[in-house]
């Protein structure tokens, strides 16, 4: 059977964080309070929704108990980021042609399905993964591996590949066990050289071919 090849999703195939950044900076307007930078926000990305607020609300000044309040506008901003959002370059391609060679595909990400749901409509993506795991689809999330083997285990594969964009897509395919592709574009924190990867790529017009050369190994 062909590798799955299960992907990241915010700054691997969509480059959210303008989206994202709106929405923080919009909750904290709410709350009178001034907007924080882009490079700043995006710190906050990758441990999903929770994590993300409490960062969102320690930077901007506000108080950890207004954490339950904010949630429920935050997620729903979140969800509108969706119409801030574009795929990155290449992508769109990259996937039909790995889908149209019968490659399975998945979406691994810590995004809450709603946020996440809204984003795969408005772009047309979710009928192209025949697995799709949220943020909140299991009762753990990345960087636990648990979420990786689940979708591979839902594909019938015991073979795979992760592309991901961060340090936590990283620890999470070493945990798992399962090759990494790291795409250089995203919303990486750590430098390239400090993170596990099998290889690197920087346009997904490289990626059918990364994925042709992993497929012919055991």
């Amino acid at each position: 059977m062909n590798r799955a090849i299960l992907f990241d999703l915010d700054g691997t195939l969509i480059d959210s964080l303008p989206g994202i950044t709106w929405a923080a900076n919009t909750l904290l307007e709410g709350e009178g309070r001034p907007p924080l930078p882009e490079s700043q926000i995006g710190s906050f990305v990758g441990r999903g929704e929770l994590v993300f607020l409490r960062r969102l609300i320690a930077a901007g000044g506000l108080k950890a108990s207004d954490q339950e309040r904010l949630l429920p506008p935050f997620l729903e901003l979140y969800a509108k980021a969706a119409e801030r959002t574009e795929l990155f370059p290449g992508v769109r391609a990259a996937l039909e042609e790995l889908k149209g060679q019968g490659r399975p595909l998945g979406l691994v990400t810590n995004k809450p399905s709603g946020p996440m749901t809204a984003v795969l409509d408005r772009l047309e993506l979710g009928p192209l993964f025949d697995c799709i795991v949220a943020g909140d689809t299991l009762d753990k999330r990345k960087p636990c591996p648990e979420p990786l083997l689940h979708c591979l285990d839902t594909l019938g594969s015991e073979r795979g590949l992760y592309v991901g964009d961060s340090e936590i897509d990283a620890e999470t395919s070493g945990r798992a066990g399962v090759p990494f592709a790291l795409f250089t574009e995203g919303i990486r924190q750590a430098a390239v050289e400090d993170l596990a990867f099998w290889r690197t790529f920087d346009h997904f017009d490289a990626l059918p071919g990364l994925v042709a050369e992993l497929n012919d190994r055991r």
